[in-house]
């Protein structure tokens, strides 16, 4: 605990690091307080109404849970910052499809630009759409006080539509301001700070229950104790990686001998983070989404019945498509062939494999082997919270937290800042937070 306490106190001796933590609290703060601002002309008490009897739920309640809140409250960053996730994967696949995007991705730092730029504009393109649809469904809520709207004329859905984008940008930027001048990983700590900030919410409603005699605290306590393990497995699997060696011959340059040195290639487990279970839950959704627009059709409500969360087949199907959605992010995040055309230009050999094809070879088939373990704890990991509210029949905001992909963000978000402020520290020459070892996030372990 000493040692803590100690490098709590170095982190704020350093002027340049204690500016960039504060900095980033202060966009984190503002980021929560647009999270509240209502835009013009929404009836709060209907919405709030509303989404207590479960109007915000399926693909709306994930969505509210990324945002912190945000959607439900019908608030100028109700979108969040997905707009710019989604368009940085839409690029991000296209680029592996389209020769164009994969000739600008091989330009360099002005590739790296001309991407950053043509994710802006797509950002905009998905955040309206979305605010469209934003709008649509605010339009159609009423509650115990009447329709969420007031006033649902035409320009109202045009200056909200506008309010919102404007929003997911001020936001896009301030996640940028969060990685040049904050501590680093500004889109991920706003999507962190936004899931985080539920927590409490959730804690007081476990306490409500613990009042009322509806829960035994015994059984929670247990509870609580699994959650702890569950984060020690996701740091397990997040951290880890097969590391393949690579030699590099050795050369005279001038006077001097370059290479001749031993590094190694980090094969993550889990290559493909989180984005599986984004995926393949968005697609789930989609039943029940469809089936909400055509209330009085039988068999899309049963259909929608079998997609819901708790159900056998629900759970069935969402495990498979994490199998599938692991590999095939894997697929597209890590290039084997490229990695091994890399290595022969620069002189590195894997020691016992001939370069080029046959380095790219065996880099795919451990790529292949290690990724089936980190897909199969990635779909244990997301069904937990459909077994924990159906079998447990734990709470489903506590439910979020027992597992699936909230819990996946929080660990790779505070593994990321953690090891940003400890290479702040040990560049000037402070202890870390362990004596030993390296705390390794997500862009420790990268390729």
């Amino acid at each position: 605990m000493s040692k803590l306490i100690q490098t709590i106190r170095n982190i704020f001796q350093i002027d340049e690091l204690r500016q960039r933590i504060l900095f980033t609290l202060g966009v984190l703060l503002a980021v929560r307080i647009g999270s509240f601002i209502t835009i013009p002309g929404v009836n709060v008490d209907a919405l709030q109404a509303a989404n207590a009897s479960g109007a915000a739920s399926g693909l709306f309640g994930m969505y509210d849970m990324f945002v912190g809140g945000a959607f439900s409250n019908a608030a100028i960053f109700a979108l969040g910052i997905m707009p710019y996730i989604s368009a940085s994967i839409i690029l991000q696949i296209a680029g592996v499809v389209l020769p164009e995007l994969q000739k600008i991705q091989r330009e360099g730092e002005d590739g790296r630009r001309k991407i950053n730029q043509y994710t802006r504009y797509l950002t905009v393109l998905i955040a309206a759409l979305q605010a469209w649809g934003v709008t649509t469904k605010i339009i159609g809520t009423s509650g115990g006080d009447g329709a969420a709207v007031v006033d649902p004329s035409f320009l109202w859905i045009l200056s909200s539509i506008m309010i919102m984008t404007a929003g997911t940008m001020v936001l896009m930027w301030l996640g940028e301001q969060i990685t040049d001048r904050g501590i680093g990983n500004g889109i991920s700590l706003i999507i962190f700070i936004g899931i985080v900030a539920r927590f409490p919410v959730t804690i007081k409603q476990m306490f409500e229950l613990w009042e009322n005699g509806s829960r035994i605290w015994v059984v929670d306590i247990l509870l609580l104790t699994g959650v702890v393990a569950v984060i020690a497995g996701v740091i397990l699997i997040t951290q880890g990686a097969r590391r393949i060696p690579v030699q590099r011959a050795k050369r005279v340059v001038g006077r001097k001998v370059m290479g001749g040195d031993t590094q190694y290639i980090p094969l993550r487990v889990n290559t493909a983070g989180v984005m599986p279970i984004i995926f393949a839950q968005s697609i789930l959704f989609i039943p029940a989404t469809i089936a909400t627009l055509f209330p009085s059709n039988s068999t899309l409500q049963s259909v929608a019945g079998w997609f819901a969360q708790g159900n056998l087949v629900y759970a069935i199907m969402f495990s498979l498509m994490i199998l599938f959605f692991t590999y095939f992010y894997t697929a597209i995040a890590f290039n084997p062939k490229d990695v091994a055309d890399n290595l022969k230009k620069s002189g590195g050999f894997i020691p016992g494999v001939r370069p080029g094809q046959a380095t790219a070879d065996y880099m795919e088939n451990i790529l292949t082997r290690i990724t089936l373990p980190g897909a199969m704890f990635l779909a244990v990991i997301a069904i937990m919270p459909t077994f924990a509210i159906s079998i447990l029949n734990v709470p489903v905001g506590f439910a979020d937290f027992f597992g699936g992909t909230s819990i996946l963000i929080i660990v790779g978000v505070a593994l990321d800042t953690l090891q940003q402020i400890e290479s702040h520290l040990l560049m000037r020459h402070y202890d870390g937070f362990m004596k030993s070892g390296k705390i390794r996030g997500r862009a420790g372990a990268s390729v």
